[in-house]
């Protein structure tokens, strides 16, 4: 797979770390747990919309755009990441935030919502959970249109084949620090949400037969209809990339026993995971995805999943700023 053939900006200088959790791991008694940080990726905060953006906006300039439109939740990474990115280009930007929580946008909230107005965000529309969209967002295009100017339209999670060749580069990118470290990654687990991440992760690991298997932590969706997402994705993706191994389902494992109530919506599971990889390994999780995919882990590691001498590596896909939309949750 040649990734160098597609436009691309660069974000973040040099890969991200690949770092032991040794205090995590004698605490829960084996295996070997390891972390991609991707929560350092570069623009404001890191993690793993960054990835995306580097190649979604490449394709955005090369449209001439000057606005940059996408969607999230109400405290969304990736409209933060979105909105940086766009700052960092001399873009304009407007973000659709959708209520998957009904009452749940408040327009003085901390964490990502307190971030969206500090980087100049253009306009912000709220809309109830449901709502299509694309639609949405097309209606957010239309507007810039009437003004003279090209909008862009990013997918929410910029999860998309375009966007999730930056977790083709991200796959590729771990194996070859596996390979500089003499690691032997035997399984690889991340947080599961829109896609892009989890399934661009999976086309670059089969597109390079590394043999690493990998488990997705649902974020949102039921297991089945989540499996068939990222698939496709997957294979959209691997299509793209030129690669000659398309993924099957058999590459696409979903967990989807740490949602709890709903996406955005604290688990005990959440808040002890975030706690430990705090107090243990300095680490700051986030509550709604990375937060639970750890909660997974952990309980993966406590069911006996791995053996002891396994080297196991959780993606670490940022989001810590909305840490601080969830101190009631998370002080004490």
């Amino acid at each position: 797979m040649q990734l160098s053939r597609f436009p691309r900006r660069r974000y973040t200088d040099g890969p991200t770390p690949l770092e032991r959790l040794p205090r995590l791991s004698a605490h829960l008694g084996g295996p070997n747990l390891w972390i991609k940080r991707d929560d350092l990726l570069g623009l404001a905060g890191g993690g793993n919309k960054t990835r995306k953006l580097e190649f979604l906006v490449a394709d955005a300039l090369e449209h001439g755009a000057d606005t940059l439109v996408t969607t999230g939740a109400v405290q969304s990474n990736h409209c933060r990441l979105t909105l940086a990115a766009a700052v960092h280009e001399g873009l304009s930007c407007r973000l659709v935030l959708e209520e998957r929580v009904p009452g749940s946008y408040d327009a003085h909230a901390s964490g990502n919502n307190f971030l969206f107005g500090l980087l100049g965000v253009e306009a912000v529309t709220v809309v109830p959970a449901g709502t299509d969209l694309s639609a949405a967002m097309q209606q957010v295009a239309d507007e810039v249109a009437a003004l003279g100017r090209r909008a862009y339209v990013i997918p929410g999670g910029g999860s998309n084949a375009l966007g999730a060749l930056g977790y083709v580069a991200c796959a590729q990118e771990l194996m070859q620090q596996s390979f500089e470290l003499g690691l032997n990654v035997t399984h690889l687990v991340t947080a599961s949400g829109s896609g892009g991440t989890h399934g661009g992760v999976v086309a670059g690991m089969t597109g390079t037969s590394a043999g690493v298997p990998i488990t997705g932590v649902s974020v949102r969706a039921p297991r089945a209809p989540q499996e068939e997402k990222i698939l496709g994705l997957a294979r959209a993706t691997a299509e793209l990339a030129g690669s000659e191994r398309p993924p099957t389902a058999a590459d696409v494992a979903v967990l989807d026993d740490y949602v709890g109530e709903g996406y955005s919506i604290p688990t005990a599971g959440m808040v002890e995971a975030v706690k430990l990889f705090a107090r243990l390994e300095g680490v700051l999780l986030d509550p709604v995805y990375t937060g639970k995919a750890a909660a997974g882990l952990i309980d993966l590691v406590r069911r006996g999943a791995f053996d002891r001498h396994d080297d196991v590596v959780f993606l670490h896909t940022g989001g810590s700023p909305a840490l601080y939309a969830y101190q009631d949750v998370l002080a004490g």
